[in-house]
């Protein structure tokens, strides 16, 4: 295959932001180009798989489809956004094909290795301003080594809803045919709460909402949880929580097995998860590795809250703080410039990307524990401000 990786292209030239409170504004989003496209994702039943502890595995699959297109384009940059039951991304045209082939290779190993559903779509960027809507993206600069897109413009949220209601979907690829998921892991603890609670976070406008009416009511939110310890990052400080074995080796080594038995992927992940905590318990360095540092890395470049045609936040929340933060998102559904959901529970957890452990690129998608973002999303569908 021709290796199409940009060194420099429109993404790529997109402008950084290290200030969180800045990507809530419209105006600093840049509008993908016309002939871009856009993938989609959704796990079907999540909300069943919640009720039946799977989260986690919930959150491993929608994970997938990011690892599967990062790997699919050689690591070049491309805006991608975690969803927690799904996962949305953007590619110029020459990546479509590869792109598709991509999904389509997720499709099947979800269902294969964990009998879930996962719808999977694409659409042209032209169309989605066909139907009125737009696709732009902007960059959060979450550490020195890693960004994250946000995307706003509502053409996100509409390409979703299409693909379920079964238009652009992406067939699954034959069973034998694997995705590409190096790097994909689940190797953290659960991380406690050690304000409160870890609430989950949806807020959405009306469709008929101005953007600045939106941006001012996002800003004074992310104002308020600033004042949250490490501005309510589940993994401020040292890191994320470590133990052996790691509560997610099983699921790690079904998405690394490739033609290896099952046992014998779960054996190397508990071989490396078991020396990492060594080294993490020791301070050792090997190799030039130092665990300690990397541990820290691993919470500074986590993405605990995002925009995605919307704000999303995982948030080590007190209680002050969270009555505070339900009130402002009640004010702001009553004037009619909101839908929002809540969802409270004890932990929050995190899957992973680690392309390699001797650079600061890995990256870090923060849910919470007990159903996060899928829940709080599904208080939004039924009309309730939490669920719990």
């Amino acid at each position: 295959m021709e290796n199409t990786k940009p060194k420099v292209g429109f993404y790529a030239s997109v402008s950084l932001h290290d200030d969180f409170a800045a990507v809530s504004d419209a105006n600093i989003y840049t509008p993908l180009p016309d002939d871009w496209w856009v993938g989609t994702s959704d796990i079907i039943g999540s909300t069943q798989a919640v009720a039946e502890g799977r989260y986690k595995t919930v959150n491993m699959v929608g994970a997938a489809v990011i690892s599967a297109q990062i790997n699919a384009h050689e690591g070049a940059v491309f805006p991608y956004i975690f969803g927690g039951d799904g996962a949305g991304f953007a590619v110029p045209p020459e990546w479509k094909d590869r792109s598709e082939h991509a999904l389509a290779a997720v499709r099947s190993w979800a269902r294969k290795e964990f009998d879930m559903g996962l719808r999977v779509g694409m659409v042209r960027v032209s169309d989605i301003r066909a139907a009125g809507l737009d696709v732009t993206v902007a960059r959060f600069q979450a550490s020195a080594g890693v960004d994250y897109a946000m995307f706003s413009g509502g053409g996100l949220r509409w390409a979703e809803a299409k693909m379920k209601a079964g238009d652009q979907s992406v067939p699954e690829a034959a069973l034998d045919i694997q995705p590409d998921l190096t790097g994909l892991s689940c190797r953290w603890s659960h991380m406690p709460s050690r304000y409160g609670v870890i609430l989950s976070v949806v807020i959405l406008p009306f469709d008929d909402v101005p953007g600045p009416a939106f941006s001012k009511l996002a800003r004074s939110v992310v104002t308020l949880a600033d004042e949250l310890l490490g501005s309510g990052h589940p993994a401020e400080g040292a890191g994320p929580g470590v133990r052996w074995p790691p509560v997610g080796a099983s699921l790690e080594a079904h998405a690394q097995r490739k033609d290896r038995s099952l046992g014998s992927a779960r054996r190397k992940a508990l071989f490396e998860s078991l020396v990492a905590w060594l080294l993490i318990k020791t301070g050792l360095k090997v190799g030039g590795f130092d665990a300690r540092r990397y541990r820290r890395l691993v919470g500074n470049n986590a993405d605990f809250r995002k925009f995605e045609d919307g704000l999303k936040m995982t948030l080590d929340c007190d209680a002050s703080t969270e009555k505070s933060l339900r009130a402002l998102l009640e004010k702001g559904a009553a004037d009619g410039i909101i839908r929002f959901g809540l969802h409270a529970q004890s932990e929050a957890m995190m899957t992973c990307i680690v392309p390699s452990i001797f650079t600061d690129d890995h990256v870090h998608f923060v849910d919470g524990a007990a159903g996060g973002y899928t829940i709080a999303a599904q208080a939004i569908k039924i009309g309730s401000s939490s669920l719990n």
